[in-house]
């Protein structure tokens, strides 16, 4: 799994159109705090009880073929690292992991969006 900057995989999308960028994070972030534009929903554990999704890579395998790049973003970077290697294993040769995620790693006062991540970056996203 290769890793990448947001605004390296902003870029990294651009230049790779059939690249598919997935959101890795549960429905209630995508939908309530907002997602990158043009990111699909695929969660890797969702709510209630958190568990991993046991159809994660049967549902990215009916959305990209496993020689297509795949661009993974969570939260702040550690889901998508764990369902990254989850498609490795099933044979996807092109994974790519957002560093940092949507929304970064925790400051000092225990807040997300201020030090790293999309949003930091100001690369486009929007709130459903």
């Amino acid at each position: 799994m290769k890793h990448l900057e947001p605004k390296e995989a902003h870029q990294f999308l651009h230049d790779n159109p059939t690249a598919l960028f997935i959101d890795c994070r549960s429905e209630m972030e995508f939908l309530f705090v907002g997602h990158p534009v043009g990111a699909m929903m695929i969660p890797w554990n969702d709510g209630p009880d958190w568990e991993i999704n046991p159809h994660f890579v049967a549902h990215v395998k009916k959305a990209a073929s496993v020689d297509r790049p795949i661009v993974l973003i969570c939260r702040s970077g550690n889901r998508s690292v764990s369902a990254g290697h989850a498609l490795e294993e099933a044979g996807f040769t092109q994974v790519y992991n957002v560093l940092h995620g949507f929304e970064g790693e925790l400051d000092d006062n225990h807040r997300r969006g201020t030090k790293a991540g999309w949003r930091f970056d100001g690369l486009p996203w929007e709130q459903c």
